[in-house]
């Protein structure tokens, strides 16, 4: 391929010569245009990712690659080395308007001035490249203006020569909305068969223009979400620079993830500032173009998995982890509930009648484990954070709810007392959630915020329960169900958090819930059953109508579980009305 590339452009170059791995010779579009003297020089570096890229050294034409080359000759692209006969170009079909600001930015470059350009100079970014880029000044703003492949421009972005986040968009709105802000988009035609850089910031495409490189542009790394993978189709290396920051370095790598190995992502030096970038680079050290190349050097093809390596240290460190006194921990207390499950780990999903007491157990799941130093965030959309204290604050002292507040007897106040200590530090590590905004991003800052707080790894996430989580609307509650189960199954392989969530039941042949269950009784979503690690049925015991609240006694089933054998793990009489289960001995 090099050679073929060196002979291509030989032959369609007169006078050319070779030195140090270029090809340098006359240009011969520079006369067309109204330049003289200019040269063309083409990469020849065999290992390189710019081999066969070529430039005019008066910006006559844009710079590209052999394909590029061959367009702007007038050559048959059969005769391109490494000619594809099945690649389709990316074609945007866009219906684009007659009316367009090309003349708005005409005046705008007119209106350049010395200290606009100085600043420009200050930061390596030459007058070639600024009129090359078509960049301006409207008298308080830099204008970028962003072109269409008809080449008209029907939007700019316009930002304060101050810097800071003072910006605004002119021209037709439709052409600054999502997908339409790449700057600089016709080098992606140009550099078929090669290299592109993709930055985020206009103004650090241009540092990389003045160094001859070739590449686009989005505003902010964000906007990288917008950009259509099929545009880069005909391209064989995609160098990504955004700025240092765990933000844009989330965003670049899901671009790189929707557009494959391709990519290669450009880092800066671990210890560099916070929102440090190509500008700043070039600021801080003449050597900005042995950096970039260096980083260049240094970049890996992307690959959205571990390395073999990372992936064993992974599986030994999550190995001595599930022996670690943290991981044993995940324990409720009912002896039988954490025999029959080994603890609390993965998702565990709890079905359960109307009212019988699914939610006074997830209760009391929560704050036991909470009780043992677990972190506990319960997510209720049941109760009430008031409810939930009082019960368990009843269930410690064994004091009705209505008399916490008007209790005389001495032994009942010591009882209360000593209840309200163990509440009182129990919450060191019990959160409770009421937000019906809750989404499953907040979710996962929320496993954040109370790992760090306790100090702890692990942590169990209660769901009271799991078909009360929003929704869109009522129509698209099963597919609503679903959605947050595969978010649970993401946050549980993200974090090692453990679940507990709360499931309604669907209702059986003459609205009973007895006889053994299965999975056929859970209700508005087929999903349970290849989600849950643990799905089991907390089913009543009683007779609903002519039943005592203290005589009520529930039997806990494990339905299906991915590790632990279905049946019978317990049964659990409410001990009314301190609103606590006593687990019954087998």
């Amino acid at each position: 391929m090099d050679t073929g590339l060196q002979h291509f452009f030989e032959l369609h170059l007169p006078g050319s010569t070779v030195q140090k791995k270029q090809l340098i010779a006359p240009c011969p579009f520079c006369q067309s245009r109204g330049h003289e003297g200019g040269r063309i020089v083409v990469s020849l570096k065999k290992s390189g990712y710019f081999s066969g890229f070529f430039r005019c050294t008066n910006r006559c034409v844009p710079a590209g690659f052999a394909p590029h080359f061959a367009r702007l000759a007038g050559l048959d692209p059969e005769g391109v080395p490494g000619f594809d006969p099945n690649f389709e170009p990316f074609v945007n079909a866009l219906d684009l308007p007659l009316e367009n600001i090309n003349q708005d930015v005409l005046k705008f470059q007119n209106s350049m001035t010395r200290d606009i350009r100085k600043s420009f100079a200050a930061r390596g970014i030459g007058d070639a490249v600024l009129t090359e880029m078509k960049i301006g000044f409207n008298g308080r703003y830099i204008v970028y203006p962003y072109y269409q492949d008809n080449g008209c421009a029907y939007a700019a972005h316009c930002l304060s020569p101050a810097g800071g986040a003072e910006e605004f968009w002119f021209g037709n709105e439709g052409f600054y909305a999502d997908g339409f802000r790449i700057f600089n988009p016709a080098d992606i035609g140009h550099c078929q068969g090669g290299t592109i850089f993709v930055v985020e910031g206009e103004e650090n495409l241009l540092c990389l223009r003045e160094l001859g490189f070739p590449g686009i542009a989005v505003p902010s790394a964000s906007d990288l979400a917008f950009l259509d993978p099929a545009r880069f189709g005909g391209i064989k290396t995609v160098f990504v620079v955004v700025r240092h920051s765990p933000e844009s370095d989330a965003e670049a790598r899901m671009f790189a993830s929707r557009l494959g190995f391709k990519v290669r992502l450009l880092r800066f030096p671990a210890h560099a500032k916070r929102d440090y970038d190509l500008v700043a680079m070039a600021e801080d050290n003449s050597e900005f173009r042995s950096q970039v190349l260096e980083m260049v050097a240094g970049s890996r093809a992307f690959s959205p998995f571990l390395t073999p390596e990372q992936e064993y240290v992974s599986f030994l460190g999550n190995l001595e982890h599930q022996t670690s006194e943290s991981y044993l921990s995940l324990k409720t207390g009912f002896p039988l509930f954490d025999k029959g499950l080994a603890g609390v780990h993965g998702i565990n999903i709890i079905g359960g009648a109307p009212k019988a007491g699914k939610s006074c157990l997830a209760i009391q799941l929560g704050t036991m484990l909470a009780e043992n130093k677990v972190p506990v965030i319960y997510y209720d959309f049941e109760n009430g954070r008031q409810k939930i204290y009082q019960r368990t604050l009843a269930r410690l002292s064994r004091i009705q709810v209505d008399r916490l507040h008007n209790c005389d007897d001495p032994a009942e106040k010591e009882r209360l007392a000593g209840a309200q200590t163990i509440l009182k530090n129990m919450m060191e590590h019990f959160r409770v959630v009421n937000d019906r905004s809750i989404t499953p991003e907040i979710m996962r800052r929320h496993v954040d915020f109370i790992r760090h707080e306790t100090g702890r790894e692990d942590a169990v996430v209660v769901i009271d329960s799991l078909h009360k989580l929003p929704f869109k609307d009522f129509s698209e509650r099963r597919t609503g169900i679903d959605a947050w189960l595969r978010e649970l199954e993401a946050i549980r392989d993200e974090y090692q958090v453990a679940f507990l969530v709360i499931s309604e039941l669907s209702r059986q042949e003459g609205d009973r819930y007895d006889g053994v269950p299965h999975m056929g009784w859970f209700k508005g979503s087929g999903d349970i059953e290849y989600t849950a690690d643990n799905a089991l049925v907390f089913a009543p015991d009683w007779d609903p109508v002519n039943s005592s609240m203290d005589s009520r006694v529930n039997s806990l089933w494990l339905v299906a579980s991915r590790e632990h054998s279905p049946g019978l793990l317990a049964k659990y009489h409410l001990d009314y009305p301190y609103w606590g289960f006593t687990e019954l001995e087998e």
